[in-house]
């Protein structure tokens, strides 16, 4: 019996995490939350690299999720919210980026090594 308010501070304090990371968000139709939920599973995390928001539980998605919320309750259109977050956070928030000559470089370096590689294998073989 002694034991019984350690107990109970215990599971009070256990329990706490998982009420906070509880989102509740009242869409006005089934539409309008499969649009939220299609939009939150195609931003990024920034902080967590390879998740989404819709996935993550850090500060910065919560954060992400609930503005998501606000620009669709403010009538915003799925590419409107896209343009917002990218403004905001960079093309990183998006898993499909724009082609610029930035990511073009990103996929030709690599082929132009590959064949700089092989032409000095076969240019080393020839001269024995």
């Amino acid at each position: 019996m002694r034991f019984l308010p350690g107990m109970l501070m215990l599971v009070l304090v256990m329990a706490a995490p998982a009420r906070a990371t509880t989102d509740v968000m009242p869409f006005r139709n089934e539409a309008q939350e499969q649009q939220f939920r299609q939009l939150t599973e195609q931003l990024r995390c920034p902080k967590c690299q390879n998740n989404s928001i819709a996935d993550s539980n850090a500060m910065i998605a919560t954060d992400m999720r609930r503005k998501v919320y606000d620009l669709m309750q403010e009538g915003k259109s799925r590419q409107e919210i896209i343009d917002y977050m990218v403004a905001r956070y960079g093309n990183f928030v998006t898993y499909d980026p724009p082609l610029t000559p930035l990511t073009v470089l990103l996929w030709v370096l690599p082929l132009a090594a590959i064949v700089a590689g092989g032409w000095i294998i076969v240019a080393r073989t020839r001269r024995r």
